[in-house]
């Protein structure tokens, strides 16, 4: 399946929990939501992925975590807050050159209208 697909199921399963539960609840609910409905549709989730950093050849200590990793192609950061910040969209493309992927979504669930709370970013894709 390519990251495209996946990200179509993926935009399918947005749909609905923001349908179903609408905005204002944490983070945490939505990325469980998204972890049902993506299994449900038969993709591979893994939530909370520990991601090592490398600097030069040394490896940190320090790592950080992906919300979200479907079918190992496509990362989901999930967010509710008012407003996106620069910083998160720097975020997400910084997570993608980490770790060699070519698409991530950027997702705030508390939103009037999801449609303006998705975004796509690619590497390389």
């Amino acid at each position: 399946m390519t990251e495209n697909e996946i990200s179509y199921k993926i935009r399918g399963a947005i749909f609905s929990i923001y349908n179903n539960l609408g905005p204002g609840l944490l983070e945490s609910v939505y990325s469980a939501a998204l972890v049902y409905e993506l299994k449900k549709a038969g993709l591979s989730v893994r939530k909370e992925v520990s991601v090592p950093v490398y600097y030069e050849e040394a490896k940190l200590e320090l790592g950080f975590r992906l919300d979200l990793l479907v079918e190992e192609k496509v990362i989901i950061e999930v967010k509710s807050v008012e407003q996106l910040a620069k910083v998160h969209h720097k975020q997400v493309l910084t997570y993608l050159k980490i770790t060699n992927l070519k698409l991530a979504m950027l997702i705030n669930f508390n939103v009037e209208e999801i449609n303006s709370g998705i975004f796509r970013k690619v590497n390389g894709l």
